[in-house]
């Protein structure tokens, strides 16, 4: 359970002012010493994480942040490092104390609602205060569930998790499959994997594995081969595949080498839809076919790597969208969480995987596009698009395909905002 990908647990932001006791209700969740707790003001300088395993949920990830009332120059670093974990958080505990209701809670409720992230709130240190009525009965009017704690003697802990339990969204307990409501119980599926420079040694990347998990889960079973494998690999075969998922750097001579009768996809573009949506970056992928000679195009790399020679985000995407579009293209990269506030500038925006991150975040950031009226999209999508792959690699989605032709033909109705 420890090892458990950050990207599979539920992400639970602890967020509240200074001194409110955050970090002691973290090591009382937790019964660990995670956070460090002080008397002084601010002691939290960067969002501390904490994964552990709550039942009956499964893995969790809890964020202790900085306090979001923090003041100067430093302070206003520390605010912004907390305003990130927005993106990625699931549910949020917003700490406070029975007098200490103000502004600054309720414009983190009013985030919260915007963001549509489920809150409770915590009235900590209610030895020496309690809330008032009016503010509890505001609150219950709002479906906010409250919890009275005193976090240094663990009082109000059990009701705390009882509440995490309770607001824990429903995609979040029946998580969406990868790739088993593609299959059926019997079925074989190839999955090509390239063992090339960026292939980690000794084992395979994390969408490979997940994806083989999901297949085993699904009673079914899976073939893992590289490209050059591929061809040979179906002249063997006495029956065909349901589908073939193939890394999408190869994706050119895995489409060649596999038959027109048989799906076929990228790992990335499975992860679309599971760490986002897949219909918004469809429609992202389209913006290709506008871009000219000297925009800017931004392209999100979730892991914080060190780039190597003929790295997919920072080298393959741009030389191949460059001979596309036909002309010099300037690429802006960011890794990690770090996500610009103005996306004023760009033309698109290219996202990975997101293997990394939980699909809260992922949706976040396409919130943030659609507003901004930026296109988003990721790599696989990218790739069969300048590839002239595109509705082959959609095939075995046939309703977003189908979007995809209205859009092309001007007769799809897209949903407001």
């Amino acid at each position: 359970m420890i090892k458990t990908p950050k990207g599979m647990r539920l992400h639970i932001g602890i967020f509240g002012r200074r001194n409110v006791g955050k970090s002691s209700l973290l090591n009382a969740l937790t019964r660990q010493t995670v956070s460090i707790v002080s008397d002084v003001a601010g002691t939290t300088t960067d969002p501390v994480e904490k994964p552990m395993e709550l039942l009956p949920i499964g893995p969790v990830i809890f964020i202790d942040t900085a306090g979001i009332d923090d003041s100067g120059i430093l302070g206003e670093m520390r605010t912004a490092k907390t305003k990130n974990v927005f993106n990625r958080t699931d549910i949020a505990i917003l700490v406070t104390t029975g007098k200490g209701w103000g502004h600054f809670e309720n414009k983190l409720l009013n985030e919260f609602d915007a963001r549509k992230t489920p809150v409770i709130v915590v009235f900590n240190k209610t030895d020496i205060e309690q809330p008032s009525d009016s503010l509890i009965r505001e609150l219950e009017e709002k479906k906010i569930p409250v919890v009275r704690a005193i976090a240094t003697e663990s009082q109000g802990i059990y009701n705390l998790r009882e509440a995490i339990i309770q607001q824990t969204p429903q995609e979040i307990i029946n998580s969406s499959s990868i790739i088993g409501d593609l299959i059926h119980p019997g079925d074989m599926v190839i999955l090509v994997v390239p063992i090339d420079k960026e292939a980690p040694k000794g084992r395979l990347i994390l969408p490979q594995v997940q994806t083989i998990r999901d297949i085993l889960d699904s009673n079914a079973t899976c073939m893992v081969v590289k490209e050059h494998e591929l061809r040979n690999t179906f002249d063997k075969l006495k029956c065909k595949p349901a589908i073939v998922v193939t890394d999408s750097q190869v994706f050119l001579k895995v489409a060649a080498d596999t038959p027109d009768d048989v799906l076929m996809t990228s790992f990335s573009i499975l992860f679309a839809r599971v760490k986002g949506n897949l219909s918004e970056f469809v429609r992202g992928s389209m913006a290709i076919d506008t871009l000219k000679p000297g925009d800017h195009v931004l392209i999100n790399e979730a892991c914080t790597h060190h780039p190597i020679t003929d790295d997919i985000g920072t080298v393959k995407i741009p030389r191949w969208l460059t001979k596309y579009v036909g002309g010099k293209i300037h690429f802006s990269h960011s890794q990690g969480h770090d996500f610009p506030d103005d996306l004023g500038k760009y033309k698109m925006i290219i996202h990975c995987g997101a293997c990394m991150f939980n699909r809260r975040e992922v949706l976040s950031r396409i919130m943030h596009a659609r507003r901004a009226g930026i296109p988003i999209t990721n790599y696989g999508l990218t790739i069969a698009y300048s590839l002239g792959i595109f509705e082959r690699a959609l095939s075995p989605f046939p309703d977003v395909l189908e979007m995809y032709r209205q859009i092309k033909k001007g007769t799809f109705q897209r949903k407001p905002l």
